[in-house]
């Protein structure tokens, strides 16, 4: 790509293109910025934004990116309450344009009464396989005032990148207290946000 810039010629190897998708023999190094250039065109990358946040209610356990975390209250919900497998499980149909959790599991169904927020994320997941597509990585913060989550973190990354299929590399839990303001700052519950980035092949151009 430097040699175009500077006005000189490269040569490159002949190639046949069907579509977007590039058949070539193995680039040479002047070949490489154009054969990055070929790959991008021949994927597609989404990105989805989920955000979910669930009250405290004495009497539940404490769920946080399928982890269970020792409080003395748990979050209130249909489900377990995971207010972070939740706010991901919505990044994953954001990507996907696939409408939100709620049209997914309406909490006036009672097969999702105290469901294992786990489940509902694999729902996602297997949607986006079904179009072809698949996780690429996936960042969260869970918002939080009580308790402190730094332990918890490792342990909740690895479950995270086990429900993804993705490594465990490609996953970022934060935590955040929100400075004693607003609901979570009173300690009144808990929210969580999150961005998942899909991958997956690029459909044939229309015409």
């Amino acid at each position: 790509m430097a040699s175009v810039l500077s006005g000189r010629h490269a040569a490159s190897p002949s190639r046949e293109t069907t579509g977007l998708r590039s058949v070539s023999p193995e680039p040479s190094g002047s070949d490489l910025p154009l054969a990055g250039l070929c790959h991008t065109l021949s994927a597609m990358q989404r990105v989805g934004f989920g955000y979910d946040s669930h009250r405290f209610a004495p009497g539940r356990p404490l769920v946080l990116g399928g982890v269970t975390v020792e409080h003395d209250r748990g979050l209130a919900g249909h489900s377990d309450g995971d207010a972070a497998l939740h706010a991901i499980t919505d990044a994953v149909l954001g990507a996907l344009a696939a409408g939100d959790i709620g049209e997914h599991f309406p909490d006036t169904d009672p097969r999702w009464a105290g469901a294992d927020s786990a489940a509902l994320l694999a729902h996602a997941v297997a949607l986006a396989a079904k179009r072809a597509m698949r996780p690429v990585n996936c960042d969260v913060t869970i918002l939080a005032e009580a308790p402190k989550l730094s332990a918890y973190k490792p342990k909740m990354q690895r479950r995270i990148a086990e429900l993804l299929g993705v490594s465990v590399d490609a996953v970022s839990v934060k935590a955040k207290t929100n400075e004693t303001m607003g609901f979570v700052g009173r300690g009144e519950g808990i929210a969580a946000m999150a961005v998942v980035m899909l991958a997956g092949e690029a459909p044939p151009p229309t015409r």
